[in-house]
């Protein structure tokens, strides 16, 4: 590979498709007959106009309006560049241009305008079985497909038991394809994609079909690629997937790229964008307040040491979470809790309320307010989404549940303390504690 270590390089991509335009009917027999003649020509021009876009300019301000009508811009202007041995996420909601770009950077489909300069052998994993035909076996569409990805059929042989032990479907290689599960045809169309040692391995959301041990399998795999020095691209709507991939992520939307940086970061500001947050929620009303036949929710807020309300901490400072509800019938023995998801939708922790003054005790009716306290250097950094619930118990029966209903961001510092230190940029992972290090010296 050449080109100063760069993989992949696209310059002001483009991809426009011309939408249908709807058919006239005409009304009197000469009118018929003359579109008779005519139609030659229409049908000629109608072809054309699905595949030329000279009259397309990528100016918004120069596009008429009868243009915008007919015109769908899948791609618009999209530039990045993916160095040798990068692993690259590419985000986004559906329409956002994710599988038309992996789609041109296959060589499946053209782009309108721009340039895509790719160095090295692609194999592609866009749709469940892409390259199999339904007759062959297993065994044969192996053959098959590694020869569609320019594999040689003594490359496809060396590697032959390590694709069928890898898939898993040993038992119903020699059986045609057409009778296979969609999950089972992902995992051969998987399984040889990643082990004919392609030097860019593009795959779009299809490890969704496996089961969870399979997709585990799969990122073991592609993390795998990568550390080789491969180049891997790889789209997805599951953000921890993408954040534990890959290095660097690509957001797409609505055909342009909005941004790229770092996996965390960039996943952050995606799952944050649109949503309204806010570190105190108070019901005014019982009227419109959540709740059941014993409790209602009355308000939820994030609070500091000293008590008020504050949506940003330090890394080192403890954060409070208050709950305040009524109890509506006393005699129930209640259980507060809390859960804390971080900006990738992941599980953070559940918390339950075991203050022995109330633990495993029947409530009388009143207002009540329940805290947890998170202690510093214990969350990692970023936003945080908080679900509040209330169970009554034996039986238990939920009696309100409000997910994100309030959130706070933790920020990072670099001050001696913290799981951080002076290391630039976020730590991974879910928590960062300060854990206590101990290093002993000796002469050699």
């Amino acid at each position: 590979m050449s080109n100063n270590g760069i993989a992949v390089n696209v310059e002001a991509l483009s991809k426009v498709y011309r939408l249908g335009v709807k058919e006239q009917t005409s009304e009197h027999m000469s009118e018929l007959l003359l579109d008779f003649l005519r139609s030659p020509v229409q049908n000629f021009r109608k072809y054309r106009s699905l595949y030329k876009f000279d009259d397309v300019e990528l100016d918004e301000s120069s596009v008429t309006e009868a243009q915008a009508e007919n015109i769908l811009w899948a791609l618009r202007g999209v530039s990045f560049s993916v160095r040798e041995g990068e692993v690259v996420g590419i985000i986004g909601g559906n329409g956002a241009g994710k599988s038309t770009l992996l789609k041109i950077l296959s060589r499946i489909t053209p782009p309108t305008r721009g340039k895509v300069d790719i160095h090295g052998r692609v194999s592609s994993l866009l749709e469940v079985g892409t390259g199999f035909h339904p007759e062959l076996t297993g065994r044969e569409n192996v053959f098959l497909n590694g020869t569609i990805l320019g594999m040689r059929k003594k490359e496809v042989v060396q590697k032959f038991d390590e694709i069928v032990s890898f898939s898993g479907v040993e038992k119903f290689l020699d059986t045609p394809v057409k009778r296979y599960s969609s999950g089972m045809r992902v995992r051969l169309a998987f399984a040889v994609a990643a082990h004919l040692e392609p030097e860019i391995l593009i795959v779009d959301e299809v490890l969704a079909v496996g089961d969870a041990a399979f997709q585990q399998k799969c990122m073991n795999k592609m993390q795998a690629v990568g550390k080789e020095g491969r180049t891997v691209l790889f789209v997805s709507h599951n953000m921890p997937a993408v954040t534990s991939l890959c290095d660097r992520v690509i957001w797409l939307d609505q055909g342009q790229k909005v941004t790229e940086g770092p996996a965390q970061e960039i996943v952050g500001k995606y799952l944050l964008e649109g949503v309204e947050t806010t570190a105190h929620r108070v019901w005014k009303s019982a009227a419109s307040a959540p709740g059941g036949k014993f409790a209602q929710l009355r308000e939820v807020r994030v609070v500091s040491e000293a008590g008020s309300v504050k949506g940003h901490y330090d890394i080192q400072e403890p954060i409070g979470i208050a709950m305040e509800y009524d109890v509506l019938q006393g005699g129930e023995v209640m259980l507060p809790h809390f859960r804390i998801r971080n900006d990738n939708g992941v599980l953070v922790f559940v918390t339950l309320d075991h203050d022995p003054e109330w633990y495993q005790r029947p409530r009388p009716a009143g207002r009540y307010v329940s805290t947890v306290r998170i202690p510093g250097n214990l969350l990692n950094e970023g936003p945080h989404f908080v679900e509040c619930s209330l169970i009554t118990r034996h039986p238990d029966i939920p009696q309100f549940h409000e997910t994100d209903v309030v959130t706070f961001a933790v920020m990072g510092s670099m001050e001696p303390g913290t799981a951080r230190g002076d290391w630039p940029g976020r730590l991974k992972g879910v928590v960062s504690p300060a854990l206590q290090w101990e290093t002993r010296y000796s002469e050699a």
